[in-house]
């Protein structure tokens, strides 16, 4: 576990999540967080698996390209205001009073929420001192939360070898309604309706 007290960087702000990884898990927790009244940032370096796939198993996408679906899911993100670091690599994580704090070359971001979203990397995790498991991953429970508590790994960080686009997006999700429910202090649920979409986009011709 490291404190970050590298005095070449300069604070790049403080906000409620702080996201690293911005594949189909990384953007899922930023969804849900954003979406519900969190403020969330996202550093995405691209280098998701996703472009190395076509989509023909995940549900409701009958078939599309990974690279278009990336974009599709980045539009959506950014439509509720997620800050989006596109090319930003953290290159360091470490815990604070007041929750965490990562680092990039040039900035230190601070947040209550880390939610840990790189792929088979679990460099940042193993920095931040998560517990691992007999088979060198992420050890977490149901609500994607690590050992570590507030901090959150997702997707392939978790698994041996199930690595899918949606089990991805589903722990990032499950991750971002556990921090729902720590800040809400009741079971949060994030159900819209017809009317919800009405209000937002207007009725469907």
């Amino acid at each position: 576990m490291t404190t970050i007290t590298s005095g070449e960087t300069e604070l790049g702000g403080m906000t409620d999540v702080l996201v690293v990884g911005g594949g189909p898990a990384g953007l899922s927790a930023a969804l849900f967080t954003q979406k519900n009244g969190l403020e969330t940032t996202v550093f995405d370096t691209d280098g998701t698996w996703m472009h190395k796939a076509h989509l023909f198993n995940y549900l409701g996408v009958g078939s599309q390209d990974g690279s278009a679906f990336m974009e599709t899911a980045r539009t959506q993100v950014d439509s509720f205001g997620v800050d989006r670091k596109q090319g930003t690599e953290v290159t360091d994580v470490g815990q604070t009073d007041a929750g965490f704090e990562v680092a990039t070359e040039d900035d230190t971001y601070e947040a209550s929420y880390l939610i840990l979203a790189t792929g088979a990397n679990r460099d940042l995790a193993e920095t931040l001192g998560c517990d691992m498991t007999a088979e060198d991953v992420v050890d977490v429970d149901v609500t994607m939360e690590t050992s570590v508590d507030d901090a959150y790994a997702t997707g392939g960080m978790v698994r041996v070898e199930e690595w899918q686009a949606v089990i991805s997006a589903g722990d990032g999700a499950a991750a971002a309604l556990n921090i729902l429910t720590k800040e809400k202090g009741e079971h949060f649920h994030d159900f819209d309706t017809p009317a919800d979409a009405d209000a937002l986009f207007g009725p469907e011709e």
